[in-house]
């Protein structure tokens, strides 16, 4: 029996470290069924971006109206979009057909390389259109740079906090600040709901070069933890955890010859293995 079906709506990484193929790693990692819903093509590898492809919307549309005729989805996470017509494509859909689904928007905007994923003319569509549909975003500080239309680290007085509450201010339920980069021993991420007090949320800061994947596998795992029934906080929480630990599994690893992925499957070498929750 198929339980927690959860959907991703992302780009394709042909590396597998990415995109689709990450998200469903880490929901096959959680025990949640995954399906997908493919929006472009990045063709990539560790080294970086050669090129981006979009899917025709009308195909984005079919697919959508598949999946939702056949296995509804308990949550839906959303990533990379590319340009402002798949955006609108995703938007005219999902506010006729996800009402109470959680949505896990993670704003995929620049690759680990630095090539970009997210046409510069679609940002504006993004935040004014599928922000107020999330339940949570969860952008790293280049994107929240982005969302909030400037650069933080021009004013020393701008905390990890406000920029929080200021991309909170453009609708969504609730926001996750990554702190991957920033300086420090630590990785601080600030969570963040409408009328609530920030959360701070810590983890060793792991050296490694092989973080290919970690926003897509982050926001993954919150997808898979929501469509069980955990609350937002203990969802990020139990992402967080998940990610740290596949951050430091990735660590002594070395997959191509750039920014590697991050292990999704660290648990599979405990004395237990199996998926992570049961």
């Amino acid at each position: 029996m198929i339980q927690n079906p959860v959907l991703s709506i992302a780009g394709f990484d042909n590396s597998g470290g990415a995109g689709l193929q990450a998200d469903l790693k880490v929901f096959t990692s959680f025990g949640s069924y995954g399906m997908t819903v493919l929006t472009a093509i990045a063709v990539q590898n560790t080294t970086g971006v050669k090129s981006c492809h979009m899917i025709p919307c009308a195909v984005i549309k079919e697919q959508l109206e598949t999946i939702f005729d056949d296995i509804p989805p308990k949550a839906i996470k959303i990533g990379m979009l590319f340009n402002e017509e798949i955006i609108n494509t995703i938007y005219d859909f999902l506010t006729s057909n996800s009402i109470n689904v959680p949505i896990i928007i993670d704003p995929v905007m620049l690759a680990k390389s630095g090539d970009p994923l997210l046409l510069p003319e679609a940002r504006s569509v993004l935040i004014t259109k599928l922000l107020p549909l999330a339940t949570i975003v969860t952008p790293n500080l280049p994107e929240a740079i982005e969302l909030i239309g400037g650069d933080p680290r021009q004013d020393p007085n701008l905390s990890q906090e406000e920029i929080a509450q200021k991309i909170l201010n453009l609708g969504s339920q609730s926001v996750l600040v990554k702190g991957g980069h920033y300086e420090g021993l630590e990785a601080i991420d600030i969570f963040l709901q409408k009328g609530q007090k920030p959360l701070v949320l810590r983890a060793p800061r792991i050296p490694t070069k092989n973080t290919h994947g970690t926003g897509c596998t982050l926001s993954a795992a919150i997808a898979s933890l929501i469509s069980q029934g955990y609350s937002l906080e203990d969802s990020v929480k139990k992402a967080k955890i998940y990610l740290n630990k596949a951050l430091l599994s990735a660590s002594k690893q070395s997959v191509g010859k750039g920014a590697g992925p991050v292990d999704h499957t660290w648990f599979l070498d405990s004395p237990c293995g199996g998926k992570l929750n049961g």
